[in-house]
């Protein structure tokens, strides 16, 4: 489940108003409620994407590309839910296609259709599916140096940004991404394809 990100300038109901009016003014092709929205999500869309790619230059071209769509496809923007909620779900997206190349998908094609469409599976196997994939995960999680280990679960389990984990453990930024970093290179030469999608989509 998504926690709300947490905005410095304003809480609940205020900031669901805002990102109301920003998205009508959004439709209506105004530039600068296109800028306030970039200001106020930036960080929670770039913060998502480097917590899942574990590269800076990644995170940083999937953020840019999450607000070019957004601004392209203004007069059509149809948000149900949260406006962090759909952000997230652009970030999950964007960031299955990068690691998704032509040879592994095709590889993998039925065992990625099952995993990206489990709502179309029988619940029962979907359940066991997913609980062996989630061992599996956990148990490379497990394995990595301690912590490393702490940065990614306060990352991934307590959706945590950078800067919170970064001033809770009492060191810089740049540290917890370097942390990231060499966690997701782990996990991605120790976990096979699916499992590092699953370990993506949890």
């Amino acid at each position: 489940m998504i926690t709300e990100y947490r905005q410095t300038n304003f809480a609940g109901s205020k900031l669901i108003m805002l990102n109301e009016t920003l998205i009508s003014s959004l439709r209506n092709h105004d530039h600068k409620a296109m800028d306030q929205l970039f200001n106020l999500y930036w960080e929670f869309v770039f913060d998502a994407a480097f917590k899942k790619t574990g590269d800076e230059e990644v995170a940083q071209d999937i953020t840019q590309e999450i607000f070019i769509s957004l601004w392209e496809n203004r007069s059509s923007l149809d948000i149900a839910g949260s406006l962090q909620g759909y952000l997230y779900g652009a970030v999950k997206y964007r960031v299955i296609n990068y690691f998704r190349s032509q040879a592994i998908r095709n590889r993998h094609q039925a065992e990625l259709s099952y995993l990206l469409n489990q709502q179309q599976m029988p619940d029962t196997d979907a359940r066991l599916i997913l609980k062996d994939l989630n061992h599996d995960v956990e148990q490379a999680l497990a394995r990595l140096p301690e912590r490393m280990r702490l940065v990614v679960s306060m990352s991934r389990k307590q959706d945590r940004s950078i800067k919170e984990i970064a001033l809770e453990l009492g060191v810089s930024a740049q540290t917890v991404k370097n942390q990231i970093t060499a966690a997701m290179k782990i996990l991605r030469e120790n976990l096979s394809y699916i499992l590092f999608i699953a370990f993506l989509l949890s």
